[in-house]
């Protein structure tokens, strides 16, 4: 790939991925189909972006709550706590256009529909229904209370993020590459283009940065999001006959918010087993 072609995968990849508008034509989708092996890393870059503007919200309400007490007595690292994680997810879902939220939302419409039909053709509809709010909000808080109790170390915290949305993409590559198309649309064009064996490389740098930033936690980490890869292929077989845009958006959402409840459960036990003599 010549620095031209990389530049040009860079700007296109992160034109789908975030609302950032650097992509010139439309064939920014058909790139990102071809390139979905350089996901995870795309992935690494959204979580560095997400775990700078965490460090800076906490940065800002640090400065705030310490002026408004002079007013009025807080408690300081609870509130911290508390809009960190809630200013993160947010910005995630701005950052990324709501794109992946929208698919969680429609997901969360069809449920319980009983024809396959029926279930397609809510999905495409623009409603909010009740089970679609729920499902969006009750996987966005579970985020935020995951990031919430990450927090108390600020530096695994901004780990996390970055395996989260590691993760996340990973599981978007595995859906895509092993799922088949409900119908015709956003789903199909990436399933048809991304079927190549190429796709082991995302695996591997999936595992990789995993790794370097959280050791085995890290890893276990990744390998729990593509298994739920294959969880939500299965659930996008039994809702909507197969894998379709909205489907691989949920489990982006889903995989960040699993990850970032995994790693709150077991990153005690993993870095005092692991890395407590490397004092990391």
């Amino acid at each position: 790939m010549s620095k031209a072609d990389a530049i040009k995968t860079f700007r296109d990849l992160l034109s789908f991925l975030t609302v950032v508008p650097l992509a010139k034509t439309d064939e920014f989708v058909f790139t990102s189909a071809r390139n979905m092996w350089l996901f995870p890393l795309m992935g690494g870059f959204i979580g560095i972006c997400s775990a700078g503007y965490f460090l800076g919200a906490r940065f800002i309400l640090n400065f705030l709550v310490d002026l408004l007490n002079f007013m009025v007595v807080l408690h300081n690292e609870l509130l911290i706590g508390i809009l960190g994680a809630v200013m993160t997810m947010a910005f995630l879902l701005v950052f990324t256009g709501f794109q992946h939220f929208d698919g969680l939302v429609d997901l969360g419409n069809a449920l319980g529909i009983k024809q396959l039909e029926d279930r397609k053709e809510i999905a495409h509809r623009w409603i909010v229904t009740t089970k679609g709010a729920f499902l969006a909000i009750f996987v966005e808080l579970t985020a935020v209370v995951g990031l919430f109790v990450l927090s108390g170390d600020v530096g695994i915290a901004v780990r996390a993020l970055v395996v989260a949305e590691v993760a996340a993409k990973l599981a978007m590559v595995t859906i895509v590459w092993r799922g088949r198309a409900a119908h015709e649309g956003l789903g199909s064009r990436f399933i048809s283009y991304a079927k190549r064996k190429l796709n082991f490389v995302a695996y591997g740098t999936a595992v990789v940065l995993g790794f370097i930033l959280m050791g085995i936690a890290g890893v276990l980490a990744i390998l729990v999001s593509a298994l739920f890869g294959f969880f939500m292929m299965h659930v996008g077989n039994r809702v909507f006959g197969g894998v379709s845009g909205d489907i691989i958006g949920a489990t982006n959402e889903g995989t960040r918010a699993l990850i970032l409840v995994f790693v709150a459960l077991t990153w005690g036990f993993f870095a005092g087993l692991f890395w407590g003599g490397m004092g990391i």
